[in-house]
């Protein structure tokens, strides 16, 4: 176990992780902090939720020199949900620093950018595209970079951005140090490295570690028809504070959430077809924790980085094994324990058994929780909540009217009744899914190949240059003048 105090970093880093709530290391951060301290580049080769943004975003804040005014360090992200969060990060890590991160993107107003970068950022975290247009407009200049990152870089280079990068990192100062974080390794990748790097050091997280024992995995076997009721019940036993609940296709995401909803949970969904304004709405209110559920595609995931989530449901299967481990990522962070579970069907068991086999990790079958159970988790959280109103102190003002209806009523009917008034029991309110077969796709996670097109994308009907941008959705006029949905394969 690696302390982050053993890293000889500076005591106000130190003390944002603790107040992030981290204690230990993970792999990936064990092996690429000291590295990065050194001033040395490397090449680092790891998933989504192994913790890579703090393992180049310490050594980043500690080398950052806070009272300059000028850009010093560049991250180069995919999309805009990654360069949101990243910047968001490194916010929290430098937040006793004064050191400041600013997220560049399309789809947000660029004067809107413009005005931000007067307050003279010492870290951009930015999409190649956009980036670039501030470089025309000579609104972010590089000369100062001491430090360029690119984060997953074969996802960047898959999206086709390959000229993009090249053009930046030829502004870039030589005399630089250059990280690149990758989940695969294909040629082209190794050949940018050759390119721009120097010497760089490999540092690998293997496949046993990117899974995270402190994840507790199960799947359940369930009918189709049955998984709706069955994600019911366990959200009423679990009570997660906060839980992302994944499916395979837009249409399937739209389905799940209105379902939730028309049985009172708060919920909201997320995927690409939906605006970037709408997508960032829901995202900030899943955070804030406004909304307790977030139903989203693998796509539209892609890159969250979100603290507290407790419980991570695949509502169904993913199309590939690498998704799987992206997705149950999401939670079991900074130490804390998770739990993903998985609904599973008869005819996918063979999927299971090929998603066990590239993770090496079994996972538990548990039964399906029964209607009674749902009802008893329910009870147990209206249970908690009137104990913690009572440590709390918070009732004396109802101490008169509690003693009228005792002088009336026996106490434990009373409380009885109160507590079926309290508690919300499971509706039963019939909701209709469309079925959303399941189009398996080879893992390429345990072979350390570059990914067929689409190999990330839950439909496979685009190529992978497809999602980072958001479409809104298009009408088509069906019989009787009534509009449809219509939707894409890719997600």
């Amino acid at each position: 176990m690696s302390t982050f105090t053993s890293f000889n970093i500076d005591d106000y880093i130190v003390r944002a992780l603790n107040k992030m709530g981290f204690e230990e290391a993970t792999p990936i951060q064990q092996q690429t902090i000291p590295v990065a301290l050194e001033g040395k580049d490397l090449i680092g080769q790891a998933q989504t939720g192994t913790g890579k943004t703090a393992a180049f975003g310490i050594p980043l804040i500690q080398k950052i020199d806070k009272e300059s005014g000028d850009v010093q360090a560049l991250i180069l992200t995919p999309t805009r949900e990654l360069a949101m969060q990243v910047a968001e990060e490194l916010n929290r890590i430098g937040q006793f620093s004064g050191i400041r991160s600013l997220p560049i993107y399309g789809g947000q107003e660029i004067g809107k950018q413009i005005k931000s970068l007067k307050k003279r950022p010492q870290i951009i975290v930015g999409t190649p595209g956009r980036l670039m247009d501030h470089m025309r407009r000579r609104t972010i200049r590089l000369h100062a970079i001491q430090l360029a990152i690119l984060d997953e870089a074969d996802e960047m280079l898959n999206m086709g951005f390959l000229e993009d990068i090249e053009t930046i990192l030829s502004e870039v100062p030589e005399e630089r140090q250059t990280l690149l974080f990758s989940a695969t390794m294909p040629k082209s990748i190794q050949d940018l490295a050759m390119k721009f790097m120097n010497n760089p050091e490999m540092i690998r997280v293997k496949a046993k570690e990117v899974t995270m024992p402190k994840i507790e995995q199960h799947y359940m076997e369930v009918r189709p028809k049955e998984k709706f009721d069955v994600l019911c019940r366990l959200l009423d036993i679990h009570s997660p504070e906060l839980a992302i609940i994944f499916a395979r296709t837009k249409r399937r995401v739209d389905e799940v959430t209105e379902g939730l909803i028309s049985r009172g949970y708060s919920a909201e969904g997320t995927h690409g077809d939906l605006t970037q304004s709408k997508r960032d709405r829901v995202l900030r209110q899943f955070r804030e924790g406004n909304i307790d559920f977030l139903i989203a595609t693998d796509v539209a995931a892609r890159g969250l980085d979100i603290s507290g989530v407790t419980h991570v449901y695949n509502f169904d299967l993913p199309q590939d094994p690498e998704s799987y481990v992206h997705r149950i990522g999401r939670t079991g962070r900074a130490g804390n324990i998770g739990l993903a579970t998985t609904f599973v069907t008869p005819r996918e068991m063979d999927h299971l058994h090929l998603i066990e086999r590239t993770t090496k990790r079994k996972i538990d079958r548990k039964p399906v929780p029964t209607f009674a159970a749902a009802i008893e988790g329910q009870q147990q959280v209206t249970v908690e909540k009137l104990l913690s109103t009572v440590s709390k102190g918070d009732y004396k003002s109802y101490n008169s009217i509690a003693k009228d209806l005792l002088d009336e009523t026996d106490a434990a009917v009373l409380l009885a009744a109160a507590l079926k008034l309290l508690t919300k029991e499971p509706e039963s309110t019939p909701i209709q899914l469309t079925e959303e077969p399941l189009r398996s796709k080879r893992s390429s996670f345990s072979k350390g190949k570059g990914r067929s097109g689409g190999g990330r994308n839950s439909g496979g009907g685009r190529g992978r240059n497809s999602h980072h941008r958001s479409r809104p959705h298009q009408k088509r006029g069906g019989q009787g003048g009534q509009g449809r949905k219509r939707y894409s394969n890719a997600d």
